[in-house]
């Protein structure tokens, strides 16, 4: 479940290499999911060659993640887009994160991270089990522990005695 950060370059234009690089796919594989899903639809160049925007790299990541990492089958991954969209959901990367709106005390990666836990353990299709479902609320709130144990160890400290 490990998923790397993915920085996308500032370009207004990618080509498909380019962005089989950024989200770790094959060729066709992009082009399997642009014919899958209606929310993946690079433009073509005069040429007739594939250019990607940002928008796409996006999409691309998060279906990826949908797919490869939260197990969604191809309609799972449709639905939940879907609904992702529909609720006014803004898809997540790492290129120009914002930590702007969280409280000061709290760490906005762990905000994140929280928010997409919960968001995950509340969808239907998320979890199959009740006891799978209380396993990742236990995995959460030790993450939870653990960030906050970490974030006090390198907090620096008023006075220091030598």
């Amino acid at each position: 479940m490990s998923s790397r950060a993915v920085v996308i370059p500032e370009k207004l234009f990618f080509k498909i290499g380019e962005v089989c690089e950024l989200v770790g796919v094959q060729a066709h594989v992009l082009r399997y999911w642009e014919s899958e899903f209606p929310t993946l639809a690079p433009q073509k160049n005069r040429a007739g060659q594939r250019v990607y925007r940002k928008r796409d790299v996006e999409m691309a990541l998060r279906i990826k993640e949908l797919l490869y990492e939260d197990q969604y089958t191809i309609a799972g991954a449709k639905k939940r887009l879907t609904n992702d969209l529909r609720g006014g959901g803004k898809i997540r990367t790492s290129a120009g994160d914002s930590h702007e709106g969280y409280a000061s005390n709290e760490h906005p990666s762990a905000s994140r991270a929280t928010k997409a836990m919960s968001a995950r353990l509340s969808a239907a299709d998320g979890a199959k089990t009740e006891e799978d479902r209380k396993a990742l609320r236990r995995l959460a709130s030790e993450l939870r522990e653990l960030l906050s144990l970490l974030e006090k160890g390198h907090k620096p400290s008023g006075s220091s005695k030598k």
